[in-house]
């Protein structure tokens, strides 16, 4: 916010703009509340298996909302109810990997609502709770996951508070909230016309809280808007703009003390002459016609659309906004997001951070003279630039299978099979098809029920649409999942079968060899809702390639067993250490894990087998990646505790080879497991990869160095 004041004096567009009244918690603060109440052993969480991490976060939670803070926490908090009053409040997350360049942890961490109503000591409790809430997420299986992916595991995470008042205007007595609120994005990684340029932007747009502009929800939809291209709507006729505008609006009930979810219609119909900047947000829908509504509209009997129709077109609203999102892009040096909210006369900055962005993004041709049997499918709707090759497995989701399941244990079921499918199919070489929007909140039916850890290693992830009825699935970008998915790497496509220019080939995804069974025999009675197909073990070593070509609108998944008729052209240039070629960092990292096994004494230090998984092992480590290694040792601990000394020498050796090689520090690139006898047996953790039917570890030869020499010795006479 100090960016904007200090250039407000040269930009007309940016006098007025405000910030909540906020207070801040240092980052010191959540280490002091774990040394207060000594559970200093969670500092450790991090390093265990993401499975226990995810079924123990519910009680660590408990435990830290279980758990006291300090006196002098108590009475800071404490004063800054005195000065908020009985405002309601947010407390919010801001953490150094949240703010980073290059992670996208927003929606990793929570952040909470408190309604900050009753006595004193009630509203204090609430804030307590909610903080040690926000605090717990540290510990929670989805940012450790992702901390793990991007090689910031040991990154000592230090998690300030930001304690801001809402933005908002009483309405009927208990509801509060903004007139509207959103998120504005630097850079529009999905681009519905041809006309919108990366650089114009995105903003999505919702009256009421900004939760359902944020977060994704199953059951409605935001207003998508370029600022760079305003008059270009996603939605132009009358009958889409109905469909597609938001239907929901989340409020603070002060009465009840938390956030509720209400139908537009209803808070209108009961209270729509307290609604602030109504004619802004809201037009009037009657006879098939739009029209802003009058200075004395009937709210009681007329139909209210909230299409921001006047708030775009008759307010400098979306040059103001355009403007802050260039300011704060040009003094940071990067494209950012933010988001905002407005009362009845105010526009409010909430927060800002680093956008997400894919990098290296590719452009390709299209080709037409491709035989029709191998294509797999087309698409014209809502296409980036991208170019994903040598796709080996399909997980596709069948949409009218997936309907006719009515046991929610089945329906939930489906998903934790896909989170299963997501750990043992070979790292971005396979992708998810299915129904709908995945990872949606509310009602299950409508997409498959993931979080981001459930699908964080897929190439692509597809959202297929069969019309049902009026229903198509809700676009993704500008939510936190859909960011996870821009800064991974992993390219989102909608699908729409049923367009008339569409391909879609349900022969290939239905009726080709199921392996759903070999992989996870617990889920084969689902074999009808999901299918697994082996591309290359049922279509003689072929394998899928997917082209997007955002200028054309156009994307296409064939077969084939090359990609050398495909024209990829680079976009972006990455910095001086990102230009080395990918290959070249899996290819080093497997002749040095290869060096290792081959360097190792076996009987001196008791090994049976050395194993390499992970990126390494299916050619996808970055400069980042560390190097997954599995070593099978008998039952000598001795001979283990020397092993682990020595692989210790090769960790820091590699390490240092890694940042003079790459500019990349890191501290520990060897990631070693160990298994014994009984763990391959009963296929406990890491020792399923061993002999697994799909991405199983590669074995390494072990001791030839020492063979070779043995070999090349002279005999003593």
């Amino acid at each position: 916010m100090q960016i904007i004041k200090d250039v407000a004096e040269h930009h007309e567009k940016l006098q007025g703009i405000k910030s909540p009244k906020t207070w801040y918690i240092a980052s010191d603060g959540v280490i002091d509340f774990i040394h207060y109440n000594h559970m200093e052993e969670l500092l450790e969480h991090k390093y265990r298996d993401v499975d226990r991490i995810r079924f123990e976060y519910p009680n660590v939670v408990q435990i830290f909302k279980n758990s006291p803070f300090s006196p002098e926490m108590v009475q800071g908090l404490s004063m800054a109810l005195d000065d908020f009053g009985e405002r309601p409040l947010i407390v919010r997350s801001s953490s150094l990997l949240e703010d980073s360049i290059g992670a996208a942890f927003s929606g990793k961490y929570k952040s909470l609502f408190i309604a900050n109503q009753g006595t004193k000591q009630q509203r204090l409790e609430a804030l307590l709770d909610a903080i040690a809430e926000v605090y717990s997420s540290m510990f929670s299986p989805d940012p450790i996951e992702y901390r793990i992916e991007r090689g910031l595991l040991d990154f000592q995470e230090e998690m300030g508070i930001m304690i801001q008042e809402v933005v908002g205007t009483r309405i009927g007595g208990k509801y509060l909230c903004p007139a509207f609120a959103g998120v504005g994005f630097s850079n529009n990684e999905f681009r519905w016309s041809p006309r919108i340029r990366r650089e114009d932007g995105l903003l999505r747009l919702v009256p009421g809280l900004g939760t359902r502009a944020v977060d994704r929800v199953s059951d409605d939809y935001p207003v998508l808007v370029a600022p760079g291209q305003p008059n270009l709507r996603v939605n132009v006729t009358n009958e889409d703009i109905l469909r597609y505008s938001p239907k929901y609006i989340d409020v603070i009930n002060l009465e009840t003390n938390s956030i509720e979810t209400m139908l537009i219609d209803d808070l209108i119909k009961a209270h729509g002459n307290e609604y602030p900047r109504v004619k802004d947000v809201f037009s009037i829908y009657r006879n098939g016609m739009l029209s802003e509504p009058s200075a004395f509209f009937d709210h009681e009997n007329e139909q209210l659309i909230a299409n921001f129709d006047r708030l775009l077109n008759r307010t400098d609203f979306i040059d103001k906004v355009r403007t802050v999102i260039k300011v704060l892009e040009d003094h940071l040096g990067l494209p950012v997001d933010i988001e905002f909210a407005a009362d009845e006369k105010d526009f409010y900055l909430l927060q800002c951070r680093p956008q997400s962005s894919i990098k290296n993004i590719k452009s390709v041709e299209i080709p037409t003279d491709v035989s029709p049997e191998k294509i797999v499918f087309t698409a014209n709707r809502h296409i980036t630039d991208g170019f994903i090759d040598n796709i080996s497995h399909v997980v596709y989701v069948s949409p009218p299978e997936y309907d006719r399941l009515e046991k929610l244990e089945d329906l939930q079921a489906v998903g934790l099979a896909v989170g299963k499918l997501n750990n043992v199919l070979p790292k971005r070489q396979f992708i998810l098809m299915g129904p709908g929007r995945w990872g949606s909140r509310g009602d299950i039916k409508l997409g498959v029920n993931v979080t981001y850890s459930d699908i964080n290693n897929t190439a692509a992830l597809i959202e297929v649409g069969f019309r049902k009825g009026s229903y198509l699935p809700d676009l993704s970008f500008g939510t936190h999942f859909f960011q996870d998915l821009v800064e991974a790497g992993i390219h989102y496509l909608p699908l729409y079968p049923d367009d008339q220019d569409a391909l879609f080939n349900s022969d290939f995804l239905n009726n080709s060899p199921n392996i759903l069974g070999r992989l996870l025999p617990e889920y084969e009675y689902l074999s009808s809702t999901i299918k697994v197909i082996d591309i290359p073990g049922s279509y003689s070593g072929q394998t899928m390639r997917i082209l997007m070509n955002g200028n054309e609108c156009r994307a296409m998944a064939l077969l084939g067993s090359d990609s050398g008729s495909v024209n990829v052209i680079p976009i972006h240039l990455r910095e001086q250490f990102e230009n080395q070629s990918r290959d070249e960092h899996w290819i080093w990292r497997l002749r040095m894990a290869e060096r290792i096994a081959a360097s190792i004494d076996p009987q001196d230090f008791d090994v049976k087998g050395m194993y390499v998984f992970g990126s390494t092992k299916n050619a996808t480590a970055n400069a980042c990646s560390d190097i997954d290694l599995l070593v099978h040792v008998g039952e000598d601990r001795a001979r283990h505790e020397k092993l682990r000394y020595w692989l210790e020498g090769w960790n820091r050796c590699l390490s240092e080879m890694n940042y003079l090689r790459t500019g990349y520090e890191t501290h520990n690139i060897l990631d070693v497991h160990y298994v014994n006898d009984e763990d391959i047996h009963l296929k406990n953790d890491f020792a399923a990869k061993i002999g697994a039917v799909s991405d199983a570890a590669r074995e390494l030869a072990i001791g030839v160095d020492l063979k070779e020499r043995d070999n090349k010795a002279i005999p003593c006479r």
